[in-house]
């Protein structure tokens, strides 16, 4: 009843107005898995390849519907009856399908899609949450959130070279506890760059993105933003990457 018998894609649009895949994992039992691929802004050198079609008249060669097709073509052939508890297995052919060291034939954002989906999939069936699916039964624990308040490189049309600034709310108790400290911290950093007379417009990661023109100012709004925001939170809680 958990094998697979339908995969489907479709191209939609990302929170950046850009086309990303879109995948559909349906099972026997009529559970069906749903995931969608958006890609960040800026890319290492080293990063899995993202299928592209490169047509310039279409989306500014942004589209994916050469990766639809492979989707059609090679992948949902190879995994059309494998059961979906087996993600190591499901993942494995994908990777074995492309057989690139960086997923160039298929595209990272094709089998990313597939995968996570499946994931969803076997989670549905399981009748768990998705993190609890993954992280096993007993799974209760959040990582410490890393809160991005702050934007500059790719993200912002500043000088800043540092592309994100991220505060981390080291020493809450709990998740919900880590979040308020983190919300306020962004929002004490909003009030006091408008009284600089400070954009307060944000950049593509949510963060603010004003024009400032160094590094070390930058992180002095920050600090100022968590001193006033009165966390109880030392300069040793702030990392920037």
């Amino acid at each position: 009843m958990n094998d697979i018998i339908e995969i489907t894609g479709r191209e939609i649009l990302d929170s950046r107005g850009h086309p990303t895949l879109e995948v559909d994992v349906l099972l026997q039992s009529g559970i069906f898995g749903r995931a969608s691929v958006p890609s960040g802004a800026s890319k290492g050198t080293h990063e899995a390849f993202e299928l592209r079609d490169g047509d310039k008249n279409r989306y500014k060669g942004k589209g994916v519907r050469h990766a639809l097709e492979l989707l059609q073509s090679t992948v949902k052939p190879a995994l059309l009856g494998m059961t979906i508890s087996d993600q190591p297995l499901l993942d494995q052919t994908l990777c074995d399908l492309d057989g690139t060291p960086n997923k160039s034939r298929l595209g990272a954002n094709t089998i990313l899609g597939v995968s996570l989906a499946c994931a969803h999939a076997a989670a549905a069936a399981a009748d768990m949450p998705l993190f609890q699916y993954v992280g096993g039964i007993y799974a209760h624990l959040l990582p410490v959130p890393m809160i991005n308040i702050l934007n500059g490189g790719a993200h912002a049309d500043n000088p800043l070279d540092i592309q994100e600034f991220m505060i981390v709310p080291w020493g809450a108790k709990t998740f919900a506890e880590a979040i308020r400290m983190g919300t306020e911290v962004f929002h004490s950093l909003r009030d006091i760059l408008q009284e600089n007379k400070l954009n307060v417009n944000v950049g593509d990661e949510g963060g603010f993105a004003p024009l400032l023109s160094t590094t070390e100012e930058a992180i002095e709004y920050i600090l100022l933003a968590i001193e006033r925001a009165d966390t109880n939170q030392s300069r040793n809680s702030l990392y920037v990457r």
